[in-house]
C-alpha cells in the first residue's frame, strides 16, 4: 500500500502536473555538465588533488542525484508550504552567512565557505539566494500595507546586509547577483525608472569609493585595475588562458580531452567550465548551450504571461532573473568582458553548494508553473 501511495503521489500527484518541458530542459542541462565531467574535467582535477581517477565525476553524479531530489520536495509540495519553508530556511540560511566572518573558511584570500562538524564544506550564498527572492518577493507582495516604498525599504533594508556582508568576503560577483535580482523585482513591481537608476549610480560609487581606498580590498582593485590596464598585476592569467582556449577550439573545437585550459588554471571544472567546453567542443556547443538557457527562460517568462498570482510572477522572474545573471557573469569573465571573479555556470559547473542552489531554484520554478489544482 506505501509504495503504492508513493507511485501515485510521484505520477498522479507530481509528474502530471509539473511543466515537463522545463523539467526535461533542465535535466538535459545538468546531464551536459556531467559528460563534461566524465569527458574533459574529472582526470584533471582529481590529479591536482591525488584522488581517484572519477572520483570527481562520482562526487558530480552524488551531487546532481541530490539535487534531483531537491528539485522533487520543492516542486511536489503545496504552494503556501514552498512560501512556509522558504521563509524559515532564509531566516537559516541568512544565520550562516553571518557566521561566515566568524567561522568561516578562508580559502584564495576570500572566506566564503563553512565547515559544520560532519556536513560537507559550503558557501552559505548559494543556499540563501533562492529564499532570498521568495522572502523579497513575498514583502513587495504583501498585503499588510498599501505602502509600495515602505515595502521598498524594508527590501533594501534586507538586500543591503546581505550585500555587506557578501563585500566583507569579499565576493564582488555575488554581490552584484544579488543587488541584480533585487534592482529587477522592485522594478517590475513598479519603482520609479529614475529613481532605481539613481539608487544603481549611488551603489556603484560606494563600491568603487571601497575598493579603491579601503586596504582590505586591495586585491578586488587589483583585479579590477588590471582588467582595463592589463600590464599591471597578473591577474589575468585564468581570464587569459580562458579566451586563448576558446579561440584555439575554434568554431567545432579540438575533440574530447583533447584541450589544454583544464591543465593550466586551477578552477576549469567550476569558474572556466564554458572555456573549457568551448575549447574542445567548439563555439558551436557554447552557442548551443546559450540557446538551451534562452529557450528555459523563455519557457518561464512564458508562464508568467499567464500567472494571475502577484506573488507567483515575482518569484519566477526573480529565479530567471538570477539564473540569466549568473551565466552571463561567467560567460562574461570568460571571454574578458567583466574581471576575474569566481561565478559557477548554473547547472553545468562542478560543486555542491552551486548544484544544491540552482535544484532549490529549479524546484522552485517547476512548483510555481505546474498545472493548478483544485485542492
Amino acid at each position: 500500500m506505501q509504495i503504492d501511495s508513493f507511485f501515485y503521489k510521484f505520477y498522479y500527484q507530481w509528474w502530471k502536473n509539473i511543466d515537463k518541458s522545463i523539467f526535461l530542459l533542465i535535466s538535459l542541462l545538468f546531464f551536459i555538465g556531467l559528460f563534461i565531467s566524465l569527458v574533459s574535467t574529472s582526470l584533471i582535477a582529481s590529479d591536482k588533488f591525488d584522488t581517484n581517477s572519477y572520483s570527481f565525476f562520482f562526487r558530480h553524479l552524488m551531487y546532481i542525484f541530490i539535487g534531483i531530489f531537491i528539485i522533487y520536495i520543492f516542486s511536489s509540495i503545496h504552494s503556501d508550504t514552498l512560501f512556509t519553508y522558504s521563509i524559515i530556511l532564509f531566516f537559516v540560511t541568512f544565520t550562516t552567512l553571518f557566521l561566515v566572518p566568524i567561522i568561516g573558511v578562508e580559502v584564495k584570500g576570500s572566506k566564503r565557505w563553512i565547515d559544520f562538524f560532519l556536513l560537507p564544506r559550503f558557501q552559505p550564498i548559494e543556499v540563501l539566494k533562492p529564499f532570498l527572492i521568495v522572502v523579497l518577493s513575498t514583502i513587495i507582495c504583501s498585503n499588510k500595507t498599501s505602502n509600495l516604498y515602505f515595502k521598498y525599504f524594508v527590501s533594501f533594508s534586507i538586500i543591503s546586509v546581505v550585500a555587506l556582508l557578501l563585500f566583507m568576503q569579499p565576493d564582488i560577483g555575488q554581490t552584484l547577483l544579488v543587488v541584480f535580482t533585487w534592482a529587477v523585482l522592485i522594478f517590475t513591481s513598479g519603482m520609479n525608472i529614475i529613481f532605481l537608476l539613481g539608487f544603481c549610480l549611488f551603489v556603484f560609487f560606494l563600491l568603487m569609493y571601497l575598493v579603491i581606498f579601503v586596504p582590505k580590498f586591495d586585491y578586488i582593485q587589483g583585479r579590477i585595475f588590471s582588467f582595463f590596464n592589463r600590464d599591471i598585476g597578473n591577474h589575468n592569467f585564468q581570464s587569459d588562458k580562458a579566451i586563448e582556449s576558446i579561440i584555439s577550439g575554434g568554431f567545432f573545437g579540438k575533440g574530447i580531452g583533447e584541450g589544454t585550459l583544464k591543465n593550466r588554471v586551477p578552477e576549469a571544472h567550476t569558474d572556466y567550465i564554458i572555456s573549457v567546453i568551448s575549447e574542445e567542443f567548439g563555439v558551436v556547443a557554447i552557442i548551443l548551450i546559450l540557446i538551451l538557457f534562452l529557450v528555459l527562460i523563455y519557457m518561464v517568462l512564458k508562464k508568467i504571461n499567464y500567472e494571475k498570482n502577484e506573488k507567483f510572477k515575482l518569484v519566477l522572474l526573480g529565479c530567471v532573473s538570477l539564473i540569466l545573471m549568473q551565466a552571463t557573469i561567467h560567460i562574461g569573465v570568460n571571454i574578458r568582458l567583466f574581471p576575474t571573479t569566481g561565478m559557477t555556470l548554473p547547472y553545468l559547473s562542478y560543486g555542491g553548494s552551486s548544484i544544491v542552489s540552482i535544484s532549490i531554484l529549479s524546484g522552485i520554478i517547476l512548483n510555481l508553473t505546474k498545472r493548478k489544482l483544485n485542492s
